[in-house]
């Protein structure tokens, strides 16, 4: 039962317009905030070179301060936000579709997390799974578990 909510498109449409609302708000207010997202649902423009990309992990943060939020543009499907990555700071404009937001964290909490199924490239894995990924993918996460 739970999968074929998760799987509903009009959960889905809820959750990119639930997205959507936070990190709007969170623009409008000038609040920093990070997101978790899957690696390889985004894109980078120019793509990273490989000694840059090779280091991220399937679940990756982008932490959206100073010129990075900024940038930050939101449209129907998807955002996206100049960075800089590496050493040299290559510099490079991130596009991640709105249903690839695993969750947004303010100050270390997570205020919003995506459980739908639906991604860019319909992935085959559960919204559960990967949103519990995400959440246990940073250390600070373990004590909301616990309580």
């Amino acid at each position: 039962m739970l999968q074929e909510l998760l799987s509903d498109q009009k959960f889905s449409s809820i959750m990119r317009s639930h997205v959507k609302e936070v990190i709007n708000t969170l623009l409008k207010r000038g609040i920093n905030f990070s997101i978790l997202t899957n690696v390889s649902e985004i894109s980078f423009e120019p793509p990273l070179p490989s000694e840059i990309s090779s280091n991220f992990k399937p679940i990756t943060m982008f932490v959206l301060a100073g010129y990075t939020f900024e940038s930050c543009v939101i449209n129907d499907d998807e955002m996206s936000f100049e960075a800089g990555f590496g050493a040299t700071n290559f510099a490079s404009l991130v596009t991640i579709p709105i249903l690839s937001v695993l969750q947004v964290i303010v100050e270390d909490t997570p205020i919003l997390i995506n459980l739908s199924v639906e991604t860019r490239k319909k992935k085959k894995d559960s919204g559960v799974k990967r949103s519990m990924e995400a959440l246990l993918s940073n250390p600070e996460n373990e004590k909301l578990l616990k309580r």
